[in-house]
């Protein structure tokens, strides 16, 4: 599969933002992309800072007006794109939603995010409810994408149970970055953990990995903070961790790799983990924690 990964640096206008991705996925389809995968809340700068009920103005049905430009690209180029979008459910009721649209310009399926953080600048339980679809792989023409968003990237049984269902390769759109008071040796730390738990799901469960990250520095409306530098990296690693792609940590980037899903069936092979699980013993494993 050939797989277009787009890497943008954000502004508050919303219209500019969108046209850039636009014109990305329409390069990256030129050169054979199949799949292509957008960062975190693509559309806005991250909102998530600061606690603004003016803020959830920007969510938006779905369907809606941004899954009908979308869905008319995806059909234009005849790609399979996912997207991350900000959800109004319904009134005070809002997601953090990733939605698949396939390559005939429908939606294929969407994931609720899961996991929602709440740290300083990034105060997401603010605005998003947790998902309730629960780890759904989703069906595409390209094949069956286990799509999740952000910080179930460093939960290692989302990824389980999206590979338990058959998923071809697990996807994260993400706004992650540095925090400005933290030394460079923490910054380093942290985006290399950020890295190496991602490989860790690759290698666990034997399949591809595809993360992409906002890049460039977000300042804080509310001037508490010296705003979030986003650290960029978005990769792809394949069923052993191996690195196929990783983008700078500094600019935008955007690029198709070729990832060979039929490797990863030779990797189980190999490295039959799922056979040797011991799901008789992991009852406890839904405990909050064990006393």
């Amino acid at each position: 599969m050939k797989i277009g990964i787009i890497q943008q640096h954000n502004t508050a206008d919303r219209k500019d933002n969108i046209q850039r991705l636009s014109d990305k996925v329409r390069k990256l389809a030129t050169q054979g992309a199949e799949l292509i995968v957008l960062q975190e809340l693509h559309n806005s700068l991250y909102f998530c800072q600061v606690e603004n009920v003016d803020s959830f103005e920007l969510a938006e049905p779905i369907p809606g007006p941004s899954t009908e430009h979308f869905c008319t690209l995806a059909k234009e180029c005849g790609v399979v794109i996912v997207t991350s979008l900000f959800e109004r459910r319904a009134a005070g009721l809002y997601h953090n939603t990733a939605v698949v649209i396939d390559s005939n310009g429908t939606i294929a399926g969407k994931y609720r995010k899961m996991h929602i953080p709440d740290d300083p600048a990034y105060y997401e339980k603010f605005y998003f409810t947790p998902g309730d679809i629960g780890f759904q792989p989703i069906d595409t023409s390209v094949g069956r994408l286990g799509v999740m968003v952000c910080w179930d990237q460093w939960y290692p049984e989302g990824a389980r149970l999206m590979a338990l269902q058959g998923a071809d390769l697990l996807i994260y759109p993400t706004a992650i970055g540095y925090e400005s008071s933290d030394s460079k040796e923490e910054q380093e730390r942290q985006r290399e953990a950020w890295t190496t738990v991602q490989r860790g799901h690759a290698v666990a469960n034997g399949l591809p990995v595809v993360a992409v990250n906002r890049v460039g520095h977000e300042p804080d409306p509310s001037s508490q903070t010296n705003g979030i530098q986003f650290w960029g990296s978005s990769f792809i690693a394949g069923p052993q961790g191996e690195m196929l792609y990783l983008a700078p940590n500094d600019e935008e980037a955007e690029a198709v790799i070729d990832v060979d899903l039929n490797h990863s069936e030779q990797v189980r092979r190999w490295w039959p983990f799922l056979r040797d699980r011991r799901i008789d013993y992991y009852p406890d494993i839904t405990k909050r924690f064990i006393d």
